[in-house]
């Protein structure tokens, strides 16, 4: 047992059990490595007056624990004030009942950290799980398949036979042989946001103009007679045009045409008080003021649309609280769109790491090259095959994988073979290597379902992508985590089936000492020895 979990005391006096679940998974993050990137971002140079920063032991692990027990913020501040594992988990010298610090801190937690550090340490912590495991680098024989990691002894890239294709070695000289599944797919992340509407959209733009009036008037008394924004006739003819439960393409129009002229009459009193000196924008304070610079946007966008008879502009705004939210395009049977990030990612050996995060809509076929490249500077060398959508498999992506060796899944382009048994084997193994791609599909449930990924709660684009980020750091971690409680399970189970044998064998002493509660203490002390 380490000085930590000696000297670490709850509040009945006893030291911390080791083979709790925060007690493994402590040892798992690398938190020197952690803190030693934070430095080099020069985190205190970001923060030159007031407090220091916490540390980011602390600031990494409460995302964690939020993520991990699927909490608010509030409650995962509550949940590690009472809790001494999780205060262990965040390095806390001992208990201590007084609050770690207010809930808020959540946000700076994920402004400070940032999405790109968190990627990176997912990584790293694969990496040392693998190097733990046996799994080194530039050794494929060490290295185990996963989920629909078989080998079925593919030829080409979903074709014929290539020269040096079905080989196993990389055509670009490299000494270790291709080796495993890779997996690619992508995704959105559903931001928190109301269902986008265009009229409610200008309603909500009109109620900020009225505010900001509202605002500059109280601030400056003696500017005269404030103007009129006529909100109680336009808040009825929205509630009006709202309220129909059938409303044709004219009363649409009708309706985003009366919000549309409020909005230009407000913004107009607005530019003209304050460009005169007579107004103060600052009074509004900073919130506001970007609110307003949101607004002037939407309303240049829906007036566009309005005006050509169109439903989309380019980088058009669904929230004025979140303007970054972008409409992604999805195949699924109901949903033809979804509004948050899209994220592109690979899975293998059981792990999945983010490719690539983006707010705007982009075609995820490049994202290839990059996902083969970190496979091999995990691995060292390249997969033997890759499984992914159809829309990775274009020309390019095809012959880019056939150079190196790697088939890429799927039935390719072109006419198919005249030869009935070639065509069938063909279509055999297109479904085999369709049926093992499942696992991927399930990262993203397991994401939507177990964890936030379905729902992202933040507000700021870079708050979002790091709850984004540590879905996937947490979903690893718990793996490993499962992966090491299962084989300490393994482990107790054989020393107790060991014990109970030598104590059956030994009559006397199994009558001489309480044979449940030696077995318990037996099992209890292997526990403690294999954390």
């Amino acid at each position: 047992m380490s000085a930590e979990q000696t000297t670490f005391l709850n509040i009945f006096g006893e030291g911390l059990d080791p083979g709790n679940r925060w007690m493994v998974l402590k040892d798992l993050v690398p938190w020197d490595e952690l803190e030693q990137a934070i430095d080099e971002l020069g985190d205190d140079d970001r923060y030159p007056a007031g407090r220091p920063a916490l540390p980011a032991r602390v600031a990494l692990g409460a995302l964690i624990i939020k993520e991990a027990l699927g909490l608010t913020d509030r409650e995962t501040v509550a949940q590690i004030q009472e809790n001494p594992y999780l205060q262990a988990l965040l390095g806390f010298a001992s208990y201590s009942s007084a609050k770690p610090f207010d809930a808020s801190t959540m946000v700076h937690f994920r402004k400070r950290l940032g999405a790109d550090l968190i990627n990176a340490l997912n990584r790293l912590v694969v990496d040392q799980f693998h190097s733990r495991s046996g799994r080194h680098k530039n050794d494929p024989a060490k290295s185990t398949k996963d989920d629909g990691d078989q080998d079925d002894g593919g030829t080409g890239a979903g074709g014929p036979a290539s020269p040096g294709a079905g080989e196993g070695t990389s055509a670009a000289g490299d000494d270790a042989a291709n080796h495993g599944t890779l997996m690619l797919d992508a995704t959105c992340a559903p931001a928190d946001i109301a269902h986008p509407d265009d009229l409610n959209l200008l309603n909500h733009a009109r109620e900020i103009t009225e505010r900001v009036i509202d605002r500059c008037h109280e601030a400056c008394p003696d500017s005269g007679r404030k103007p009129r924004t006529y909100r109680r006739k336009a808040r009825a003819a929205f509630l009006r045009s709202s309220k129909r439960k059938r409303k044709t393409n004219a009363q649409r129009r009708s309706g985003k045409r009366q919000q549309l002229q409020y909005i230009r009459r407000n913004l107009g009193h607005i530019d003209r008080l304050v460009s005169d000196g007579t107004w103060d924008l600052t009074a509004c304070g900073r919130l506001l003021i970007e609110q307003l610079e949101t607004v002037r946007l939407v309303y240049a966008q829906q007036w566009e649309m309005y005006r050509k008879r169109v439903k989309s502009v380019p980088d058009r705004i669904y929230s004025i609280a979140q303007p970054h939210v972008r409409a992604i395009r999805r195949s699924k049977p109901g949903k033809r769109f979804e509004w948050g990030a899209k994220v592109s990612a690979s899975y293998a050996d059981g792990f999945a790491f983010i490719e690539r995060m983006q707010w705007d809509a982009y075609n995820e076929t490049v994202d290839l090259e990059t996902a083969t490249a970190a496979y091999r500077d995990c691995h060292g060398h390249y997969p033997e095959r890759i499984l992914a959508d159809r829309i990775y498999r274009t020309r390019a992506n095809r012959a880019w994988c056939r150079e190196r060796g790697i088939r890429l899944a799927g039935i390719g382009p072109g006419r198919p073979f005249k030869d009935p048994a070639k065509r069938a084997a063909i279509a055999r193994e297109a479904a085999r290597d369709e049926a093992d791609r499942q696992p991927m599909e399930g990262v993203f449930g397991r994401g939507k379902r177990r964890y936030t990924l379905d729902r992202i709660m933040t507000k700021l684009a870079g708050t979002s992508e790091t709850a984004i980020a540590v879905v996937f750091l947490v979903m690893n971690l718990m793996r490993i985590l499962s992966a090491l409680l299962r084989l300490c399970a393994t482990w107790i189970s054989c020393i107790r089936t060991a014990l109970r044998r030598i104590l059956v064998a030994d009559t006397n002493f199994y009558e001489a000492v309480n044979h449940d509660r030696f077995i318990a203490g037996w099992a209890n002390g292997a526990r403690r020895l294999a954390a």
